[in-house]
């Protein structure tokens, strides 16, 4: 399989309408509308300062997208999304790959890369940890999902120096005391 990264223009707007209102993303919140999406695109905000947007185009196919955001920040994130006929395939794992390379090639004063995704969402997990990423938190019902249930959500993310050198740093989890009450 041929994959590339092709950066998103304001020409692609109805392509990005169609991609992300044109399939179900059971590990995202909410639901995007067309208008929203068409607004923030005129507005910049899939390719300006704080964001870029790449499609993952996969033997031609526009298969994927990835949204980098907070660029500026130092500690960027991003969002990924992988069609439902293309998953399962690696392009996931491709594409954090890609976008870890680029962000800390691109980006010299990026230190880390952050990523947040559902405890239950397992694949997207092993991408995470395929890909050197670490988990560095865990959030008790932090993610609301569309039916109105409440999910668990868990953070990852990938230091520069790790990633030059090809190890990973695990957080010391054990740093306080364990207590077993609300102390009352």
């Amino acid at each position: 399989m041929h994959i590339e990264f092709t950066r998103f223009s304001p020409d692609d707007t109805e392509a990005l309408v169609g991609f992300l209102t044109g399939e179900d993303w059971p590990f995202h919140a909410g639901v995007q509308e067309a208008p929203a999406i068409r607004k923030r695109a005129a507005e910049g905000l899939y390719d300006d300062e704080e964001s870029r947007t790449f499609w993952i185009v996969a033997d031609g196919e526009r298969a994927g997208l990835v949204r980098l955001q907070d660029l500026t920040d130092g500690t960027p994130m991003f969002d990924l999304r992988v069609r439902k006929a293309w998953r399962g395939r690696g392009l996931g794992t491709a594409a954090v790959k890609w976008l870890t390379s680029y962000l800390f090639t691109e980006f010299p004063g990026i230190r880390r890369i952050e990523g947040n995704t559902r405890q239950d969402n397992h694949t997207m997990r092993a991408v995470f940890r395929k890909c050197g990423y670490v988990k560095e938190s865990h959030y008790r019902e932090a993610w609301p999902a569309p039916d109105g249930t409440v999910h668990d959500s868990t953070g990852y993310a990938i230091l520069r120096r790790d990633w030059e050198s090809g190890t990973v740093t695990v957080p010391d989890w054990n740093d306080e005391p364990v207590t077993g009450s609300l102390g009352r």
